[in-house]
């Protein structure tokens, strides 16, 4: 029994590992093409357009903060 058991850990083992390389090289993608199947779908790249991420970032808060930094339009300034 304990060789069984044994045997079957290794098998899966192996048969992982194999999986795992097959994929890292790019065998088994979601997008390859079975033979039979037909054609393969296009994957759908999703654009975002690129978030800004702090203040300090935004060339439109900066420009505006050097607007009022030459012309003292800034409400708060003594």
């Amino acid at each position: 029994m304990i060789k069984l058991l044994l045997f079957v850990a290794v098998v899966a083992l192996v048969t992982y590992y194999v999986v795992r390389t097959l994929q890292k090289r790019g065998v088994l993608s979601q997008g390859a093409q079975r033979p039979g199947s037909g054609s393969a779908r296009p994957r759908r790249v999703r654009r975002e357009p690129p978030r800004t991420v702090a203040p300090d970032d935004d060339p439109d808060f900066l420009r505006e903060l050097d607007r009022r930094r030459l012309h003292g339009d800034d409400p708060d300034s003594p």
